[in-house]
């Protein structure tokens, strides 16, 4: 991809106003629109823009323009900048916390405290975006609020992410010498599911409060008795005595 010169309105302006160069060729050189470099030559566009000369701003060489005016076909190159500008990093530094949120950082120093102490103060603020003296004051409550701040997981206030809470524990761990799973475990977020008013909630139980049906098989049947035939005729026989001798 090809290099936009800096101020392109402005240099077209004086590209326009000081060489012979065609329309098409401003208008490449440029990233313009050929029309809009016409309307520059009209007087219609860039009304009030003052022109930046690009040889002096190095950008061009006389040399380039000359070949272009001779060529109408010719396509302006850009220089190339020969200092190499190194980039700086942003050093690493304490989390940018929104203004919405920093009144929760002392309850997420309480809560890293408690769970995690395994974790140096400077992973803390990172993660927190807090200063040593803050994580001082919450861990020996004489925080000017200590009497309201309760442990809340930063991740669930939104402060920082579960990644990097993870990626914190692990590597405190490591420093500490221990292996990952002997490591604190990590606290996670409640799964939905498992909070009472919430459809997730209704929906995992939906099926544990429908009605069960008993069974309609009828009952198993009591064995029938085994009866003796001598013994029952045995006891029918003083009842027909006593009616013929009733009779």
């Amino acid at each position: 991809m090809s290099r936009i010169p800096l101020m392109p309105k402005a240099t077209a302006v004086w590209l326009v106003e000081n060489t012979g160069l065609t329309f098409r060729q401003i208008a490449d050189f440029c990233h313009l629109h050929e029309l809009e470099v016409k309307g520059i030559a009209d007087g219609d566009v860039a009304a009030g823009i003052k022109g930046m000369d690009p040889v002096t701003g190095g950008q061009l060489t006389r040399e380039e323009i000359e070949k272009g005016e001779k060529d109408p076909e010719y396509r302006l190159k850009i220089l190339e900048s020969k200092v190499n500008i190194q980039v700086q990093k942003a050093t690493s530094g304490p989390r940018y916390t929104p203004v919405s949120r920093r009144g929760d950082r002392p309850d997420a120093i309480a809560w890293l405290l408690r769970y995690h102490p395994e974790l140096p103060d400077s992973a803390i603020m990172k993660l927190v975006g807090t200063t040593k003296s803050t994580i001082t004051s919450v861990r020996d409550r004489s925080h000017w609020n200590a009497a309201n701040i309760k442990p809340v997981d930063p991740v669930s206030l939104g402060i920082c992410s579960q990644l990097d809470l993870d990626f914190a524990v692990q590597k405190a761990a490591r420093k500490a010498g221990k292996p990952a799973n002997e490591a604190a475990p990590v606290r996670t977020l409640i799964p939905a599911s498992e909070v009472e008013g919430t459809a997730a909630h209704a929906a995992a139980h939906a099926e544990d409060e429908q009605p069960t049906f008993a069974s309609t098989a009828p009952a198993p049947r009591e064995e029938e008795r085994a009866y003796d035939a001598d013994s029952v005729f045995a006891k029918l026989k003083p009842l027909s005595r006593r009616n013929v001798d009733e009779e």
